[in-house]
């Protein structure tokens, strides 16, 4: 790979990382889309968890005394679950398709209405969460926009909701670097660019709590929204892309 490639692939980790750190998500969708330029998917997909759980593990170090904690049991359980089933269903998805995926996500967020989103808090669902979300995780290699469906109608506070999800994210990540290195292997994972690239990400979402702080709850959910819709825009341009050269060819 050229110079100019890894210092795209560094700089789309730092700034991923601090998007992530300052909303709770769409910094990974930044990575991930990076790395699916320079990589196959299954490698992308490796990188991508070590990087995210370098990312998400340092941020709940950062926020450790706002996690609710059972919440993150009850996830954890489901996500084991959604393990055992795609790990026998041994599915690996193409490029365009996980682009499409993250594009599509916030959408059909949207359209999904208000009253049908569960409540995190509610008995029972932080396991259904853990399921679902693990899933979409290891489809598209995003779950936290589906992850925040569960949080939009909590009582938690901007700093509780970002702890907790960085728990719960990480625990999605370890599974997900489990599941593609027993598919794929890691053979295509160099050991000193994926050092440099959890040293990056732990740089990027070091910064982000000097943001947060000067951040209202009602500013934190604009911006959110505003970023995450703007990379989705581009994705699905990427995706319609990927489709048309498929289809020429």
């Amino acid at each position: 790979m050229s110079l100019l490639g890894w210092f795209v692939i560094g700089i789309s980790i730092v700034a991923g990382s601090f998007l992530s750190g300052v909303f709770g998500m769409a910094g990974g969708m930044v990575v991930i889309g990076v790395l699916l330029i320079y990589f196959d998917v299954a490698t992308a997909m490796i990188l991508f968890s070590i990087i995210q759980l370098a990312a998400n593990g340092w941020r709940a170090f950062q926020w450790w005394s706002y996690v609710r904690w059972d919440i993150i049991w009850l996830y954890c359980v489901g996500g084991v679950v959604a393990f055992a089933v795609l790990r026998f269903i041994e599915f690996i998805p193409d490029k365009a398709l996980v682009y499409l995926l993250l594009g599509l996500m916030p959408f059909a967020v949207e359209i999904l209405p208000a009253s049908w989103r569960p409540n995190i808090e509610w008995r029972g669902v932080p396991f259904f969460t853990g399921v679902f979300t693990t899933i979409i995780q290891f489809i598209s290699g995003i779950g936290g926009l589906f992850l925040d469906i569960f949080f939009q109608k909590s009582m938690l506070d901007r700093k509780t909701t970002l702890a907790t999800k960085a728990i719960a994210q990480s625990a999605s990540h370890v599974l997900r670097l489990v599941y593609f290195v027993s598919l794929a292997g890691i053979a295509g994972v160099e050991a000193a660019p994926a050092l440099g690239a959890v040293v990056l990400a732990i740089g990027g979402t070091m910064l982000a709590p000097y943001v947060i702080e000067r951040m209202t709850d009602d500013s934190f959910r604009q911006w959110t929204r505003f970023v995450i819709f703007t990379i989705c825009v581009i994705y699905l341009m990427r995706a319609a892309w990927l489709y048309w050269q498929a289809w020429q060819a």
